[in-house]
């Protein structure tokens, strides 16, 4: 379990690739938000989860990839049941910040048409004039000399 990567894998390059290609710019893997969103868009305030279908077990009852494994399920059930909880925590708290969230699962990536225009749909309906947050932008605390001297008529 300690060699499975969490970040940079070839679902996660290719949503990468395909925000890149729409024009897009992003930061990656911020951990001062919820989850850890893989992708974020700042100026959008949205953020991207790219989701193994096995690791964050896919509710789609058609996804090939989701499916429990045949042994030791008193190990994997509670596992991927307590992943697909933690998954919702984030969201809810990721909304609650005022961050839109999209999900692009494993297996969506075998289409990489629809995929990218889910992503730029998802991508082009924010308001990208809406001001950032303060914590997105950043600030210069003004001294109070500087504030008595710009009022000063010397």
């Amino acid at each position: 379990m300690a060699n499975i990567r969490s970040h940079g894998m070839k679902p996660e390059r290719a949503v990468r690739s395909m925000a890149h290609r729409l024009g897009y710019r992003f930061r990656l893997h911020r951990r001062d938000l919820p989850g850890t969103p893989d992708l974020v868009f700042p100026r959008h305030r949205a953020v991207v989860f790219v989701n193994g279908c096995f690791w964050h077990w896919h509710p789609d009852p058609t996804c090939p990839i989701a499916g429990l494994p045949k042994s030791n399920l008193e190990y994997w059930k509670p596992k991927l049941a307590r992943t697909r909880s933690r998954d919702k925590e984030n969201l809810a708290k990721l909304t609650c910040l005022g961050w839109r969230v999209l999900t692009i699962w494993e297996c969506e990536l075998r289409d990489p048409e629809t995929a990218l225009v889910r992503l730029d749909e998802f991508l082009s309906t924010s308001d990208s004039r809406t001001p950032a947050t303060p914590r997105d932008r950043p600030t210069r605390a003004v001294r109070s000399t500087e504030r008595e001297g710009a009022l000063s008529t010397e």
